[in-house]
């Protein structure tokens, strides 16, 4: 039986996935490190806290001494979430982002170093190839490129990696996705943001034209996705892509969660854009779907509605996440766009 240890088990992806995981091993042995953020939620994971073989560390991935005392003596695979994630956020303020996404991730690389490891997972983001030309995928062999705060402190992590797996054979294999969406994800990304929002009657502020292009991918796929790279053999790359196919306009999103919520058109809001916003990015996951036979199984169309009922549906979470610093975050990135 697969022993875990996920870092940033109770944010958006790392819940969703010890979710998944959980429902196909119930009884497989998951260590969850997390510090919790402002993005994460006891409530992501429910009732699987206090499941049998789950354990939980109340962590910060750059504490040293902590995570070496919690490491375990026998080796287990290691899923690494844990990451300061909201480029907006590092255009206000980059020091999280070196401090998680990259010396974190080194702490996470010297301990599956010394205390060796079956596989390390660490997922990553299309953002660090920069922005994708038109009609154009990237696949893994495209040069880094990162192009804000966020993405260049992905990059550096998924360099420090690489590097550790050719210096040292540390199993290493980055899962770089595009943009995933679904339950449970804090209201500051675009769709739960919009969504709330539009539920609530408040305008939905669209950066510049609205043309920029991203894909979007359920987030149970991007769940499975890992399950499988967790239990692969022996995987024949370092780096894989995963992608949904569906390359949408912001305007395109925007719209089509008016329509689902049936809030008033005058509340769509068009801003000031944000520096250097990449205008799209599209990768190419041909690698990864021909190796272990994985395609998303929920569309778009499919995907966007049961987002909506879900926050439709769970307000009192919606509720707990929207308290003083997410106000204070917002009024200081959105309150001069929409009043000036």
């Amino acid at each position: 039986m697969k022993r875990l240890l996920v870092t940033g088990g109770l944010g958006f992806l790392g819940s969703n996935f010890i979710r998944r995981w959980r429902a196909h091993y119930p009884d497989s042995p998951v260590i969850n490190v997390d510090c919790l953020t402002y993005a994460g939620g006891m409530d992501n994971l429910g009732p699987i806290r206090s499941s049998p073989g789950y354990v939980e560390f109340r962590t910060d991935v750059t504490d040293v001494r902590r995570l070496r005392n919690m490491w375990p003596k026998k080796p287990v695979t290691v899923v690494h979430f844990a990451a300061e994630t909201h480029v907006d956020r590092s255009l206000l303020d980059a020091q999280p982002f070196v401090e998680t996404n990259v010396i974190g991730t080194h702490l996470i690389l010297e301990l599956s170093r010394r205390f060796p490891v079956e596989r390390l997972i660490i997922v990553s983001t299309d953002e660090v190839y920069g922005p994708t030309p038109p009609r154009r995928k990237f696949n893994e062999a495209q040069a880094l490129n990162p192009g804000n705060p966020y993405a260049a402190s992905k990059a550096s992590a998924d360099l420090l990696a690489l590097a550790y797996q050719r210096t040292y054979n540390v199993p290493v294999v980055i899962l770089r996705t595009v943009n995933v969406y679904g339950p449970r994800q804090y209201p500051e990304k675009f769709i739960p943001l919009f969504i709330t929002h539009a539920l609530s009657g408040k305008p939905l502020p669209l950066y510049g034209d609205g043309k920029q292009q991203r894909d979007w991918l359920w987030v149970e796929d991007f769940g499975e996705a890992v399950r499988l790279l967790v239990n692969a053999r022996k995987p024949a790359y370092p780096v894989y892509h995963i992608a949904a196919g569906n390359c949408l306009r912001n305007l395109y999103v925007a719209r089509a969660i008016i329509k689902l919520t049936g809030c008033p058109d005058e509340l769509l809001r068009k801003v000031a854009d944000r520096p250097g916003h990449d205008r799209r990015y599209a990768l190419n996951d041909r690698r990864f779907r021909e190796e272990f036979g994985w395609t998303p199984g929920t569309n778009w169309t499919e995907g966007i509605k049961k987002t909506v009922d879900w926050y439709s549906n769970n307000k009192k979470w919606v509720n707990r996440r929207l308290g003083a610093s997410f106000y204070e975050y917002y009024r200081r990135q959105y309150d001069w766009r929409l009043h000036g």
